[in-house]
């Protein structure tokens, strides 16, 4: 059952906060989910949070540190110990929980904690997963797993389920290896049910298990979990060995960090630390100011190519009306194109290797895309000529030059929108900094390079 925090509830919580009730405090929060408490946490004022988690059984903060947003859990945390951060939540949770809660101390922070985990093999996992780099298997597996020889019978699986069941959660397959410790297949939990205990796992594991590589990148995990519908997915090194495992809850809280700093690096901005509600205003300020500079020292190309053309539209005042027209539907068109591309290389839908089919197909499309803006601009000039003089005398030749200027222009803009990330993957960069803003500010430029040359070229004897 969901819970919902009420203001009601809020206050009571804070009411007991302020009186130091604990019996009470402990008692409004018994048998709420981790994440329900989280966001218990999240609601109240930062002395209060610290309060009420200071309060909270070892094993209940240890999964619910694990819920908090980044910024209330820096703040919680801010009044342990290393010693204590080890000793009472880092041990309660699995090796790759415990790796990023780590990973965002402060470095003198990390350092004491680790020196301070009882348990060896547990310090030495999560000292092996903080080597990793962010964002790949190795950094998101879990070392806790179930594992059997090949030579085992299937009542070795049972004991070994039996043995680990304690210190893992959430078991999807037992993991068979060879004397190398290679992987060589896996074993669904209904066989153990199903099949007879002296069966030896030979006979049973299916050896076309699925894995990834420690050093693949999130993305790619994430495709192969969806392709194959896994839940879990065993990490290996370059030699095969079994290193760990990655299950898909890790999966979707990774691709929702992943996609959430793709789509503000595609508006344009700086990756936030902090979710919204949660980041200052100083960090709001920083991160759009940047880019921002950037586009606005872009956009300023504009009036220097405005300025080029300047005795043109002395001449043919009615040329400018038509500037925000030609390049919005440039800039709209390469944003969109630069949307579609970055998404596809996201989902592994496309590669670098298909760029000429790539451009073959946005070439088709933006001038397919283009013609259709074109007639109705033409068909718009024509109208309203017919209401107004506006257009003046040679209105079908302004209309003409407005028409070819939007192919030329959304043709362009496709064009760029479609190629630029693909260029930047090719540099080794995230497709995503193509952010819709700077291949508009890009296409608002050249799109006015084309509109006034093709002016220039057909109006010269009439207008020009």
């Amino acid at each position: 059952m969901s819970y919902t925090i009420s203001k009601a509830s809020l206050d009571r919580i804070q009411e007991l906060v302020a009186q130091q009730g604990d019996e009470e405090l402990l008692a409004s929060v018994k048998g709420l989910h981790p994440a329900d408490i989280a966001e218990l946490l999240d609601n109240l004022e930062t002395k209060e949070s610290q309060y009420l988690f200071e309060r909270l059984e070892p094993e209940l903060a240890a999964e619910v540190i694990l819920e908090v947003p980044e910024d209330r859990r820096d703040e919680l945390l801010g009044n342990y110990t290393g010693k204590e951060i080890a000793q009472e939540l880092i041990e309660h949770i699995d090796s790759d929980d415990a790796a990023d809660v780590i990973s965002e101390l402060p470095e003198e922070v990390r350092e004491e904690v680790l020196a301070n985990i009882g348990d060896k093999e547990q310090r030495s996992e999560i000292a092996e997963l903080l080597t990793y780099d962010e964002h790949t298997a190795g950094a998101l597996m879990a070392k806790e797993l179930v594992k059997v020889h090949a030579d085992s019978s299937m009542l070795d699986c049972v004991r070994a389920l039996r043995q680990h069941a304690e210190h893992i959660d959430d078991v999807y397959a037992i993991l068979v290896v060879d004397d190398h410790d290679r992987l060589v297949g896996s074993i669904q939990l209904k066989l153990l049910v199903t099949t007879s205990l002296r069966t030896p796992v030979k006979e049973v594991y299916d050896p076309d298990v699925i894995s990834v590589k420690a050093h693949e990148h999130v993305e790619e995990v994430s495709r192969l979990m969806e392709k194959y519908d896994l839940v879990m997915m065993p990490v290996t090194d370059e030699r095969g060995r079994l290193l760990g495992r990655i299950t898909v809850d890790d999966v979707l809280d990774a691709i929702r960090e992943e996609e959430t700093e793709d789509a503000q690096r595609m508006a344009g901005m700086g990756v936030l630390e902090y979710s919204y509600s949660n980041s200052s205003l100083w960090d709001m300020v920083k991160k759009r100011f940047g880019w921002l500079a950037v586009l606005f020292i872009g956009e300023s190309f504009t009036a220097t190519a405005m300025g080029y053309f300047e005795d043109q539209i002395a001449k043919a005042v009615v040329l400018a009306l038509f500037v925000p027209l030609i390049i919005s539907s440039g800039g709209n068109t390469g944003s969109q194109a630069s949307t579609l591309i970055i998404r596809a290389l996201a989902l592994g839908d496309i590669t670098l290797r298909e760029w000429w089919r790539i451009f073959r197909r946005e070439c088709s499309v933006g001038l397919i895309l283009g013609v259709l803006l074109a007639a109705v601009g033409f068909i718009r000039v024509a109208v309203w000529s017919q209401f107004t003089d506006l257009y003046g005398p040679h209105w079908a030749q302004v209309a003409g030059v407005v028409a070819l200027s939007l192919v030329g222009v959304v043709l362009w803009g496709n064009l760029i929108g479609s190629l630029f990330p693909l260029l930047l993957k090719r540099l080794g960069l995230d497709p995503a900094t193509s952010s819709a803003p700077f291949v508009a500010t890009m296409v608002d430029v050249t799109g006015l390079l084309i509109y006034f040359s093709i002016a220039t070229f057909f109006l010269r004897e009439i207008l020009i």
